[in-house]
């Protein structure tokens, strides 16, 4: 969850919408647009649904927020992370470098739920996958961290060799000698099999501090 000082700073955030529609999901955006739907019961009793759709590239101005729609008039705004107040709690969005990290609706008493994909979305197919071929989805999973400890193993090293040899580090700290060197095109392919196995965790909003670059990352 985000932190408390994260919460605060990021309800300083929200703006209030504009009430525009809810664009649809097109068939080119599964790389850059994520949407996800959650049902809510609200006082009066009526079920409304809300959306949450977050333009990963980035809106119009470059900036990556998450748009919040009630049946589907634009509701508020944040950039990320984001908390946006809905009825009987907030939906926290935050992102990673490969997609959303977290979409969750988190109740006032505590209890946390993940928002459903849309079914357009590519999150929306992976979680198909994952309901219609679970043993298959598994699998796809189990490769996808193998990648990410492969790359960390033999990444890491090499990253470290790199920062060593920086004159203001080599003078203070020394040099380190990695006993991992691959040639350029292993870390070339080792590179963008992690970057396709980080995207694949994240159509799953999985996320782990270590395997998907959190440690280079700020926290939320």
């Amino acid at each position: 969850m985000i932190s408390r000082w994260g919460r605060w700073r990021a309800a300083r955030k929200v703006r209030e919408g504009d009430g525009r529609p809810l664009g649809r999901y097109r068939w080119w955006q599964p790389l850059s647009r994520s949407l996800l739907h959650l049902a809510l019961r609200e006082e009066d009793g009526e079920v409304r649904r809300w959306s949450v759709d977050v333009r990963l590239w980035g809106d119009s101005d470059g900036e990556v927020r998450a748009h919040l729609f009630r049946d589907g008039r634009h509701h508020a705004s944040s950039k990320l992370p984001a908390v946006l107040p809905v009825p009987g709690g907030s939906i926290e969005v935050v992102a990673s470098g490969y997609g959303l990290r977290r979409c969750h609706f988190v109740s006032d008493d505590g209890a946390q739920q993940q928002l459903v994909p849309d079914p357009a979305s590519a999150e929306g197919r992976r979680a198909r996958l994952e309901r219609e071929r679970p043993g298959v989805s598994r699998a796809i999973g189990a490769v996808s961290v193998a990648i990410l400890l492969v790359a960390l193993v033999l990444g890491v090293p090499q990253i470290v060799e790199q920062i060593s040899h920086i004159p203001p580090v080599a003078e203070h700290v020394g040099t380190f000698t990695s006993p991992l060197t691959l040639p350029a095109w292993s870390n070339i392919a080792l590179t963008v099999a992690a970057l396709v196995a980080s995207t694949e965790r994240a159509l799953r909003l999985r996320y782990h501090w270590l395997l998907d670059g959190g440690l280079f990352e700020g926290e939320a």
